[in-house]
């Protein structure tokens, strides 16, 4: 039984998911960060991972808070929402500024984010199709 901070239950299908999005980025980011940094633009490198770096960290914050939800057998959904806003607003702020104050490269933040997105639908659909084939 895999227990988060919060004493409430993670199933190992979402750890896994969680685990390797984390690691895929890292791998993405590290072969980003290279052909940048070949091409010149290390800046680019750099907010492109801070975006992947955000994009982690926002997995594991709503892993989190869907475990407590989740414990709290549905109640709160008004704070569940607030959290949720609350991270996206956080992270927005923080792609924003960064594409306004470091022009181009902080453009990079927003990347890395929209990257990472994909990368966890990626790694979050692969068990789904794997089940649905056996069907």
């Amino acid at each position: 039984m895999a227990l988060t901070g919060t004493g409430s239950y993670v199933p190992r299908n979402i750890r896994l998911v969680i685990r390797r999005s984390a690691i895929a980025a890292s791998v993405v980011g590290v072969v980003a960060a290279v052909v940048l940094v070949l091409m010149g633009q290390a800046m680019w490198a750099v907010f492109v991972l801070i975006g992947l770096g955000l994009g982690v960290a926002n997995l594991v914050m709503v892993q989190r808070a869907a475990s407590m939800y989740a414990a709290r057998a549905g109640t709160g959904k008004k704070g569940f929402a607030i959290g949720a806003f609350g991270r996206l607003a956080i992270i927005s702020v923080i792609g924003v500024g960064c594409a306004f104050l470091f022009r181009p490269a902080g453009i990079g933040v927003i990347v890395g984010v929209a990257v990472f997105q994909f990368i966890a639908a990626i790694v979050a659909a692969l068990p789904i199709t794997r089940e649905v084939r056996t069907w």
